[in-house]
């Protein structure tokens, strides 16, 4: 009985962490964010970007990565293998930010914000392989709260489950889950702030 039980949590801890990736959880954002906020056209003109210059490419990335044995897993939960993964995200995004800007003329507020959490892990992977599932859906429970203050509080939920999993999972320990989740906190505390600033 125990035995089932444990591997029912486990099972339960892997569809958990495998659906609440990073990129999971940033494009049910990006969803929840268009629908809320742009109308379709604009929606399309916004979102097609972000999908072209970061979420494809990183998914290829990543496959091929992990099917040429560079990676272990999709996850990269080894913290040699995330160097390459962190400055190939990092490319990613400035040439999207790069791009944005020059179409619009503005800055991607979300996607800096993102590109800064994602400095913040590297520079911390130096010393400890903090948790990424938990510090991106802290940091996407942020960009909700923005949004829909009951949305952020579910989706912070959520981040303490994923949180759970990652440890239950093995992929990390409760000092890694806890240096992602508190480097995210900080990140997501000055991103809300700068949101506030910039609506007055």
């Amino acid at each position: 009985m125990k035995e089932n039980q444990s591997s029912l949590w486990l099972n339960m801890s892997k569809v958990i962490s495998n659906f609440f990736n990073p990129l999971v959880s940033l494009f049910i954002f990006f969803i929840f964010m268009s629908i809320k906020e742009y109308s379709w056209e604009a929606t399309l003109s916004y979102f097609l970007p972000v999908l072209l210059f970061v979420i494809v490419p990183v998914i290829i990335w990543l496959v091929w990565n992990v099917k040429t044995g560079r990676y272990t897993n999709m996850d990269v939960s080894n913290r040699i293998q995330r160097k390459t993964l962190y400055v190939f995200l990092e490319c990613c995004i400035i040439l999207y930010l790069l791009y944005n800007y020059m179409k619009n003329g503005y800055l991607d507020l979300v996607l800096l914000f993102i590109l800064i959490l994602l400095f913040a892990l590297q520079i911390s992977n130096l010393f400890i392989k903090s948790s990424m599932h938990t510090s991106f859906n802290i940091f996407v429970a942020a960009l909700f709260f923005a949004l829909d203050t009951r949305m952020g509080i579910i989706w912070l939920g959520i981040a303490i489950l994923v949180g759970i999993t990652r440890v239950v999972l093995k992929r990390h320990t409760i000092k890694e889950v806890c240096m992602g989740a508190g480097i995210a906190f900080v990140i997501s505390f000055i991103y809300l702030y700068c949101n506030i600033q910039f609506q007055h």
